[in-house]
């Protein structure tokens, strides 16, 4: 059963090194996202999912020790999901970037008891399919912990990925109000289409994170929202 979750960002501007001189616009969000993963930690689960957008090539389930890399973002600076099991060097695919921030996140708070796995899910993935895929998750041991990686829109200014839409600011006060609240309803019931307009890469990470608290009757809490590169940037905690 889900007994704690954290929603965070999955910019790989998060990570100082990639950031360079632009770290400190990220410091609210880094530190926000510090405090999630802590409260997971207290949570004392069985098993910890990290769950993100992925392109194809990189969905599905990634095994504990699997490396990543943020070479693409020019910077030398590898991480692994979770403590690498003794007989393998991780599976013989790398970490989309959504999980090796994730998988970043994780090694920066100093986690190492808990068993660590990562989940690649598509932007085409219906509402239905990603609760499925979450209750799975939420069935796999009886304390099961999820670290949720997603951003909201990408069109919220003008000089955003997306340029300016002006229904990007509405929906992400509905996510953030859906995060706070750990209403699974609100979370399924997002617009897929309206997402994919908006650039939203976080909607079916959500979605998976709705389905796997089904039942569990967590409370939420939003410790940060923001748009500072004009794309929507949330951290919360369900417990």
């Amino acid at each position: 059963m889900l007994v704690a979750a954290a929603v965070c960002p999955c910019p790989p501007l998060l990570v100082p090194a990639v950031a360079s001189g632009a770290a400190p616009e990220l410091a609210a969000a880094r530190e926000a996202c510090a405090d999630a993963v802590g409260l997971l930690a207290a949570s004392r689960p069985d098993l910890l999912v990290v769950v993100g957008p992925a392109d194809q090539a990189a969905r599905g389930p990634h095994p504990q020790g699997t490396p990543g890399s943020f070479a693409a973002f020019g910077v030398d600076l590898r991480v692994r999901l979770g403590a690498a099991p003794a007989d393998t060097e991780g599976g013989e695919r790398e970490l989309p970037p959504s999980l090796a921030v994730g998988a970043w996140l994780l090694e920066r708070f100093g986690w190492s008891d808990t068993p660590v796995e990562g989940l690649g899910v598509g932007e085409p993935l219906e509402a239905e399919r990603c609760a499925e895929a979450g209750r799975g998750l939420g069935s796999r041991t009886e304390r099961v912990a999820l670290l949720v990686m997603g951003d909201g829109s990408a069109c919220r200014t003008l000089k955003a990925p997306g340029y300016l839409d002006e229904r990007a600011a509405d929906f992400d006060a509905g996510v953030a109000r859906a995060l706070g609240a750990a209403d699974t309803r609100a979370l399924l019931e997002l617009d897929a289409e309206l997402a994919y307009e908006l650039k939203a890469a976080g909607r079916a990470s959500w979605q998976v994170l709705a389905g796997a608290a089904e039942g569990a009757d967590l409370a939420g809490r939003l410790l940060y929202e923001d748009a500072p590169y004009g794309v929507g940037y949330f951290v919360a905690v369900w417990s």
